[in-house]
């Protein structure tokens, strides 16, 4: 051996004796995992909507006339047949007692050519002709009379009025509302679900209520119906929610509404970053492999699994791109984040 050979070979073991006690050797990258655990997983589906009234119905003046009496106000009880309130209706009634006048006469004449008919005093003419105005006299009483009466508003049943608009002097346009009345059926919610999810919805299905008007509160109810037409330009559809308990809920309020598809009291379960297209990465005796999974339940945090890993898995916490089959690794097994 020449000197050349064993000053290289010198070279190289003092090489191989500062990498293996002076240098750290390189190893498999590690990557964060975590095992399944087991809990509840709700799938439900989220919309916005209003508490409304089921029965809602308008109260309108038929004639613009002045406002000249309030009966009734926000938040009162009314019974059916209950005057609300009056409008002005002077000319009405003046006409009302004119024709009432013309009425009697009419009946009168009537009466009295009915008596003198029999006599042959009077022609069998004259009397129809008495008759047909009495007649007219009746009608444009009757019609006149409802009239004056239109300047009344009437309660077209027991109910709730939830909203008055108009006050004492206020001249109030034909057929403007100047009452919104609730009867004949407990408040119930209408939203809006996206289209994506309203073939998940069907009436009874259970749902859980949110107000921002009470903080930490949560109300039940269950779906009442869909309706069968969707908005094309919101790309949703009214999803109408009737409430399965008292609440103190109020007429407009904004409630949040989430809808119970399925709920699975021991589900398994991994975080939503650890699922990438129904597939996770598993770490199995330091090497990388994929495995497709059937998820079901989704959450903002979590996800159910169904089938295609158990929880002795280990599986990558935060998939990659450049995650490859068959990479040696080494696993580091951390806590999935506590999202009760």
């Amino acid at each position: 051996m020449s000197k050349r050979t064993l000053r290289l070979w010198g070279i190289g073991a003092a090489l191989l004796a500062a990498l293996w006690f002076g240098i750290p050797r390189l190893t498999a990258p590690a990557v964060e995992v975590v095992r399944a655990t087991h809990g509840p997983a709700v799938q439900a589906v989220y919309a916005t909507g209003n508490v409304e009234a089921t029965v809602m119905m308008p109260i309108a003046p038929r004639a613009t006339a002045r406002l000249t009496q309030l009966n009734a106000d926000e938040g009162e009880q009314v019974t059916k047949g209950q005057v609300l309130a009056q409008l002005e209706d002077d000319d009405l009634q003046n006409a009302l007692k004119e024709f009432k006048v013309r009425e009697d006469f009419t009946r009168n004449d009537f009466h009295r050519k009915a008596a003198l008919v029999k006599k042959g005093i009077v022609s069998a003419t004259d009397f129809d002709q008495a008759k047909a105005d009495w007649e007219a006299a009746k009608a444009a009483t009757a019609r006149a009379t409802a009239e004056a009466n239109f300047m009344k508003l009437v309660a077209p049943d027991d109910g709730l009025i939830i909203k008055r608009d108009g006050e004492i002097g206020q001249l109030i346009p034909a057929n403007q509302t100047l009452f919104w009345m609730s009867c004949c059926a407990p408040l119930r919610v209408s939203a809006e679900v996206d289209e994506e999810d309203i073939a998940l919805v069907k009436p009874d299905l259970p749902v859980l209520l949110r107000a921002d008007a009470f903080p930490g509160k949560v109300f039940h109810g269950k779906v009442q119906s869909v309706t069968p037409k969707g908005d094309a330009v919101a790309r949703s559809y009214r999803v109408r929610i009737e409430f399965t308990e008292e609440n103190p809920l109020q007429i407009g309020m904004t409630a949040e509404t989430n809808i119970i598809i399925s709920e699975h009291k021991d589900a398994m379960l991994l975080p939503g970053g650890a699922v990438k297209n129904n597939k996770v990465w598993l770490v199995k005796n330091g090497t990388l492999s994929q495995q497709g999974v059937t998820i079901g339940a989704k959450g903002l945090d979590q996800v159910e699994i169904l089938s295609g890993i158990t929880v002795d898995d280990e599986v990558v916490l935060k998939p990659t791109s450049g995650l490859q089959a068959g990479k040696r690794v080494r696993s580091k097994l951390v806590q999935p984040p506590d999202k009760k």
